[in-house]
C-alpha cells in the first residue's frame, strides 16, 4: 500500500491499483485546487478544504480492496455545537491499516479509541485552531499506537492558512531521530518501525 499526500489533509491511498482519494480541497493558500483521477472519494466533512469532488474524475471497474470502518467523532471540543461533525475512517488492504483523522477537534475518548482498534498508521492534524494542536495530536496519536504518524493540515510558509501552526510544532515533540523526511509517498509495510513521516510535496 501507498499513501501520497497532495497537500493539507489530502492523500492517495493506493492498494493494487485502486486509487481512494481522501478530503480533496480547494481554496488553500499556497495550493492549486484538487484536480486528479481516482477510483472512490472519502471526505471527512463537508468543509470546502476537505469536500472539493467538483474536479475529481472518477473511474470504474477496479474492485475496491479497502476495508473500510468508520467512526464519528467532532470537528471541535463542544461535541460540534461549534464546526459540527468530523468521520475518522480506517482504511485497511494488505494486512495494513491506516486511519485518516480528518478536521479531528478533540482528544478521543476509551470507547472512541475501542471503536477506531489498532492501526499501523495515522494521518493526523496537527495545526490547531480549527482542529487539535500539536500537543493534542502527539496525545492522539500516543492512544492511537500507530508505529507510523503523518502529520497534515498545518501551515508551511506560505502554504496553508495563516492560523495554523507549522509541521516543527509537531516534529518538534518527538527525539529527532523518529522523524523521517520523505517525498510525498510512503510505501507502507507491516510491523514498520515507529517513525512520525513528514511528507513534502512535489
Amino acid at each position: 500500500m501507498t499513501i501520497t499526500w497532495l497537500g493539507h489533509s489530502c492523500f492517495i491511498l493506493e492498494s493494487g491499483g485502486f486509487r481512494a482519494l481522501l478530503d480533496p480541497y480547494k481554496e488553500v493558500r499556497g495550493l492549486a485546487d484538487i484536480e486528479t483521477e481516482a477510483d472512490a472519494v472519502y471526505c471527512s466533512h463537508g468543509h470546502f478544504d476537505h469536500a472539493y469532488t467538483e474536479k475529481v474524475r472518477l473511474t470504474s471497474g477496479k474492485q475496491n480492496p479497502f476495508a473500510v470502518h468508520e467512526v464519528s467523532v467532532f470537528h471541535d471540543g463542544q461535541n460540534g455545537a461549534l464546526r459540527g461533525p468530523n468521520t475518522i475512517r480506517k482504511f485497511t488492504a494488505e494486512g495494513i491499516s491506516v486511519a485518516h483523522m480528518g478536521d479531528l477537534g478533540h482528544l478521543l475518548s476509551p470507547e472512541q479509541l475501542a471503536e477506531l482498534g489498532p492501526c499501523d498508521a495515522a494521518l493526523i492534524p496537527v495545526g490547531g485552531y480549527y482542529t487539535i494542536d500539536a500537543s493534542a495530536a502527539k496525545a492522539v496519536a500516543d492512544a492511537v499506537g500507530a508505529n507510523v504518524v503523518v502529520p497534515m493540515h498545518y501551515r508551511n510558509g506560505p502554504v496553508g492558512f495563516d492560523v495554523l501552526g507549522t509541521l516543527e510544532d509537531f516534529t518538534g515533540l518527538y527525539p529527532p531521530e523518529l522523524v523521517k523526511r520523505c517525498g510525498s509517498t510512503l510505501v507502507m509495510e507491516q510491523d514498520m518501525p515507529r517513525q512520525v513521516a513528514a511528507l513534502t510535496l512535489g
